[in-house]
């Protein structure tokens, strides 16, 4: 294996053998899981011996394995670039002692003191009084032993250009589960059946034929603003190329994030969003005593039975996620997967995602695919203007984003709640 230095690939016999045994182990733990399954049922282990404890115990070894195994190869890998670092290094060294010796023959190895290199110039040793100005020599003087940082010239630091943003929920996150649509009213109608009475059924020859109602009911979704904005001087933005850039990126996240939260919790009053925990007519299911996995089926089941819809995502706090992703059996085996087998988060085969968008004590559960939109009547859109209030003579700007969006849930039957989590 080959390690690239700034200016050179320095072969690395150990490195590469590490890498290989590394590789090696990995290969070993992929097999016992395709052994396994999707459901990871060590009964179909065939290449490890004993109960389902020890084949776990047998993976949990592997992959501390496969962890110090890794933990040499980085470990190699610093050595190899410090190496390939070090002898570029002295390579450059090497060219600037051999350039400064053709210019400055007189330069002898090693620092000297001021005063002696002074005595020991040509200039000193050639001067004779009256004679005017003497023959000139040039010293070699370290400078750092007479002008010190601490108590001379500190060098200048530059920033590296990376901005560490604030810690703060990610988005859009939640708005992903809902289809897209756009809009050119400001309320969005549609019409939704309320009666479906099916009265189909046999009769005998001459037989009065059942007498069937539906009913339609027209529904609306609001469309709805969601704006902010921002002070920022004009020296701001001249000064610093990128800030204009991270303001404008920046607002329009504050946008998105806030949309995921409002079509989760939003209370439907106006200016809100009315998101889907705050629909009438969904499915409820509470926990009670139940495991958190056996509640969620009983809301998917009445989604089924009584939405007749499939769900397609289900929305939980990353704290309540953590309960089910640590459940074990009476014998210590994860039930929801080896800690080692990170993958995509599936609950009865369900989507998962984790935001802190949802309330804290509740799962919402749907079938956003089929039966949820967000329609759009204006995508986000930033506009920089001096003409708020005092800012043309204060010598700032407003900067502004915002966006108009209806929600709309078709079928409250296709989505439901987990409370008292």
């Amino acid at each position: 294996m080959t390690v690239e230095a700034p200016d050179r690939v320095v072969e690395f016999p150990a490195l590469k053998e590490a890498q290989a045994a590394l590789d090696e182990k990995r290969k070993s733990l992929k097999s016992i899981f395709d052994e396994a399954g999707p459901e990871y049922d060590m009964t179909k282990v065939k290449s490890i011996q004993g109960d389902t404890q020890a084949k776990v115990d047998f993976i949990r070894q592997l992959n501390e394995e496969i962890d110090e195994r890794k933990a040499k190869v980085d470990e190699l890998l610093v050595i190899a670039r410090a190496a390939g670092a070090a002898k570029d290094a002295e390579q450059t060294e090497s060219g600037h002692k051999d350039a400064s010796a053709e210019e400055r023959p007189e330069r002898k190895a090693g620092r000297r003191p001021f005063g002696e290199l002074l005595m020991a110039a040509e200039a000193i040793k050639s001067y004779r009084p009256g004679s005017g100005v003497g023959p000139v020599s040039r010293l070699d003087v370290d400078l750092k032993a007479l002008f010190q940082t601490g108590a001379g010239w500190d060098p200048e630091d530059v920033r590296t250009g990376r901005v560490e943003m604030y810690p703060t929920r990610p988005a859009p996150h939640v708005i992903d589960a809902f289809p897209q649509t756009t809009t050119a009213m400001s309320t969005v109608l549609y019409m939704e059946e309320t009666v479906f009475n099916n009265t189909a059924a046999e009769v005998a020859e001459g037989g009065q034929f059942p007498e069937a109602q539906l009913k339609l009911e027209e529904r609306s979704s609001e469309v709805r603003k969601i704006p902010v904005f921002l002070p920022v001087t004009d020296e701001q933005f001249e000064d610093e190329a990128r800030a204009r850039a991270y303001v404008e990126n920046r607002l329009p996240f504050m946008l998105r994030q806030r949309v995921d939260a409002q079509l989760l919790t939003g209370n439907g009053t106006a200016p809100n969003l009315r998101g889907v925990e705050n629909v009438s007519g969904i499915q409820s299911q509470a926990l009670g005593a139940d495991p958190i996995p056996d509640a969620l089926y009983k809301v998917m089941r009445q989604i089924r039975d009584d939405g007749f819809a499939e769900p397609s995502h289900v929305f939980i706090r990353p704290s309540v996620w953590e309960r089910v992703q640590l459940l074990r059996t009476a014998d210590g085996v994860y039930i929801w997967g080896h800690p080692s087998m990170p993958g995509p988060r599936t609950i009865w085969g369900v989507p998962v995602v984790e935001t802190t968008a949802v309330t804290a004590t509740r799962a919402v559960v749907g079938d956003f695919t089929n039966f949820s939109e967000v329609a759009v009547r204006r995508g986000i859109d930033v506009q920089i203007s001096n003409s708020h209030g005092s800012f043309f003579i204060e010598g700032k700007l407003a900067v502004r984003a915002d966006v108009r969006l209806a929600v709309i849930f078709y079928r409250p039957k296709a989505f439901g709640i987990v409370t008292g989590l």
